[in-house]
């Protein structure tokens, strides 16, 4: 337990005193933000601290909060500490200067800000791959909520397309998709998400409340055996993969670049962008207590262990069984709120790469109609086929830790030629550099070379990457 609470401890000063100084770093100013400045009815609109607050939790809190958590906790307690670590010098500078950048320069989105600070070469790459990475994102989150909700309150057990219910779920999610995303952002995200956030809090408050009425073991800190993941996978690069949100996910760019658009102020940017990335890791540490404590008393049959399933047991274990479908409702919630936000946040990309205004519907459909008819193809192939899910989501999750690399470089650049602390960004894209290149380089998915070997590639691969990083910021100023 004292290693729990270290980890608490870590993210809330982490949060009271590394913020400030990341934010003085950047210097927010009483410049008209963008959604006051270009406001059009659509994506640009000025909305209060608290709403957006709101609207960026439940844009970057899906599913890997809890997911990533109950695969993460697999590697030891040596998780307590690493997440809040990660989230307060990585995930939350990550988040911030993504979105902080973006109001500065117009609302512009992540792959128009990797074109302006990393040149054409740079844009023409990551266009795609976080292109790929959003399409993929929505189409697992359609029918990872559609599971959950057909599992829990439908009492369905075959999650296939021969299951006519099923289809049924996945269309209605991936319909509110579109709509959600065709609107502007105030009439339908800006209204429904307080109440869902509310809803979130009261699932992550009961689960911690059970834990202080039922007890929980938790093991602590073994520093002789850092590592006790059950299959011997390596912290180094594992973790840092598994355990994404609430720890740092690239994905959180192309939801910070939608909020700056509807920021009113730049001194809200330290609550919205770094204190919504703590509360997803507040909420990451919550299910991962939870987590172990039922994988230590053996709760979680052995071919469920790491997976969603674990949510239910998790609630069912704290939470009276009256009030366990709560939890579930704020699980499936959360890639629901996510899944949405991708599919505008993609929209938004395409139009600006194209120079395509949105204030008219017609537009606007004109680029979320493909989008969608790819979205439920990738859906139809993930269900049909057993391992085309797990592909998928192993491809997502390198996408999604690969693109907060190009955001952490020209988060760099900029803060150079601003002549401030560039080393806040540089390390922390430095070590995902690193971290993203030796997995792929080991992965079977990948190159499947050795994990030495690999880690002695990525380290030398790193190593260039910094030496371009210098360059660049040399050249830019």
């Amino acid at each position: 337990m004292i290693t729990f609470l270290s980890g608490l401890l870590i993210l809330i000063l982490g949060y009271i005193f590394y913020s400030r100084y990341v934010v003085k770093e950047f210097s927010p100013s009483d410049n008209k933000t963008p959604a006051v400045s270009n406001c059009d009815g659509v994506d640009y609109i000025p909305l209060s601290k608290k709403r957006n607050a709101l609207i960026h939790l439940l844009n970057i809190a899906g599913i890997g909060p809890i997911l990533g958590a109950v695969q993460g906790i697999l590697f030891g307690p040596i998780a307590f500490i690493l997440i809040p670590l990660g989230c307060v010098f990585m995930g939350g500078v990550h988040d911030y200067f993504a979105g902080m950048i973006s109001v500065r320069n117009e609302g512009m989105q992540i792959t128009g800000l990797i074109k302006k600070y990393l040149g054409d070469g740079a844009f023409k790459i990551f266009i795609v791959v976080v292109g790929t990475m959003l399409l993929l994102l929505s189409a697992v989150f359609v029918f990872t909520s559609g599971d959950l909700i057909a599992e829990r309150f439908l009492g369905q057990n075959d999650f296939s397309l021969n299951n006519n219910i099923m289809i049924i779920m996945y269309v209605l999610i991936a319909s509110y998709y579109i709509v959600a995303t065709i609107f502007p952002i105030d009439k339908i995200i800006g209204r429904l998400y307080p109440y869902f956030c509310i809803l979130l809090v009261i699932g992550t408050g009961l689960i911690f409340t059970g834990f202080l009425v039922h007890g929980i073991e938790l093991q602590n800190i073994n520093f002789k055996e850092l590592n006790l993941h059950p299959n011997g996978i390596p912290i180094l690069p594992m973790f840092f993969m598994t355990v994404s949100c609430g720890l740092l996910s690239g994905f959180h760019a192309t939801q910070a670049t939608i909020v700056s658009r509807t920021l009113k102020s730049e001194y809200d940017g330290k609550v919205v962008f770094y204190g919504m990335m703590c509360a997803e890791c507040l909420i990451a540490m919550i299910w991962a207590a939870g987590a172990m404590h039922v994988y230590h008393n053996n709760l979680v049959p052995q071919n469920i262990i790491g997976t969603a399933n674990v949510v239910n047991i998790i609630a069912d274990n704290f939470v009276p069984e009256i009030l366990a479908f709560t939890i579930t409702l704020a699980v499936v919630i959360l890639p629901i709120t996510s899944g949405d936000t991708a599919l505008r946040g993609l929209r938004v990309i395409i139009s600006e790469a194209i120079r395509f205004p949105q204030q008219k519907v017609k537009n606007r459909l004109i680029i979320i109609i493909p989008i969608s008819i790819v979205m439920f193809l990738l859906i139809a192939w993930a269900k049909g086929d057993n391992g085309s899910f797990s592909m998928i989501w192993r491809y997502f999750t390198f996408f999604n830790q690969l693109i907060a690399i190009p955001t952490f470089i020209y988060a760099t650049v900029y803060l150079y030629k601003n002549k401030k602390n560039c080393l806040i960004t540089l390390i922390p894209g430095l070590f995902y550099t690193f971290i993203t290149s030796s997995y792929i380089l080991n992965s079977n998915t990948g190159f499947n070379l050795n994990i030495n070997f690999a880690l002695f590639i990525a380290a030398v691969i790193t190593c260039a990457a910094c030496l371009l990083i210098i360059r660049l910021c040399k050249k830019s100023s």
